[in-house]
């Protein structure tokens, strides 16, 4: 008996692992940002409140969701289990809120160099959504679907960072 997978599925799996350290890398930084925010809202006279820094988690907590089923979904459709899925999926999140501890224990030292961790971040999902995501939706008959799905939300990012500033 061959122990080896088909070369289609091994290539599956690559991709698989590379959106789950994709989006794993993007969530430390993302949790810096969050300690920032926190570390920032004690120092006196920074104008930062308790309301905001709990907005700014709330709202990362929130698209951390999607997030963690982009890692979930595909790999229970390659046959892994519904709960080590989620597992993976909620790891992969995880290391937000200890990103966010460090940064609030190591603020004085981590400030400096956030924006090359936050560019880091960015870059690495750049990454994979041109090389894995944007291919895998360009195959089989509703491809259109994905394309006005980046076309939505790239016009709902514009409308809120203009609204919000």
């Amino acid at each position: 008996m061959n122990s080896k997978k088909p070369e289609g599925i091994k290539a599956k799996l690559k991709n698989e692992i590379m959106m789950v350290l994709a989006v794993t890398l993007h969530n430390i930084p993302e949790g810096m940002a969050e300690g920032i925010v926190f570390a920032g809202m004690l120092v006196p006279d920074s104008g930062i409140t308790v309301a905001s820094a709990f907005v700014l988690a709330t709202g990362l907590a929130i698209q951390n969701f999607p997030e963690g089923a982009i890692i979930s979904m595909p790999l229970k459709d390659e046959g892994m289990s519904k709960t080590k899925a989620f597992i993976y999926g909620t790891l992969s999140g995880i290391v937000e809120p200890i990103g966010a501890i460090i940064t609030i224990l190591l603020t004085t030292s981590v400030v400096p160099i956030l924006p090359y961790l936050l560019a880091f971040a960015a870059g690495a999902m750049i990454y994979v959504v041109v090389e894995e995501l944007i291919p895998e939706s360009q195959e089989g008959e509703h491809s259109n679907i994905g394309t006005i799905g980046v076309a939505i939300g790239f016009v709902i990012m514009m409308v809120l960072d203009i609204a919000l500033g």
